[in-house]
Parts: C-alpha cells; structure tokens; sequence
C-alpha cells in the first residue's frame, strides 16, 4: 500500500460515522468511487451508505478518499405549472 493510500484509509477510519465521504478503491480491471455518508468502520472495513445502498469496502483497497460537502438541493422545475 502506498503512502498516499495509507494515508487515505486512516482517513477513513479516523473520520465521524455520518460524514460524507468519497472512497476510491480498487477492483478487477481499474478502480470505482463510493459517494456517500460512512456508516461503520473497523480494522478491516468500512461502510459506506450510497444512494444504491450500503457498499462494503476493505481498507487494504482504498487508494484515495477525501470528505466531500452535502448534495445540492434538487432543482427547481424548468416551467412552473400554469394555473
């Protein structure tokens, strides 16, 4: 594990349950992104609650991850409704 990802998963275990958080971890053929509020963290793994559901990652995968702020809120409709 690099310095860099190393440093990126003491991040991860370090940081408040509920913080919202992206995870890059690697997995067969490249790396994939985890967006979403940290639920659980252990010595061996942590869980992250993205909008598909609950994603288990090992630590030993992550090679980058960083707090990120809160969504935006949704978008107001183009046209409002006529009455």
């Amino acid at each position: 594990m690099s310095s860099a990802a190393a440093a990126a998963a003491r991040f991860v275990t370090e940081a408040a349950i509920g913080t919202r958080v992206v995870v890059r971890r690697t997995i067969e053929g490249g790396v994939t992104d985890a967006v979403g509020y940290l639920r659980a963290c252990g010595p061996v793994d942590c869980v992250v609650e993205t909008k598909r559901g609950l994603v288990t990652i090992v630590l030993a995968e992550i090679v980058a991850a960083k707090e990120v702020p809160p969504p935006p809120a949704p978008r107001a409709p183009r046209h409002p409704f006529a009455d």
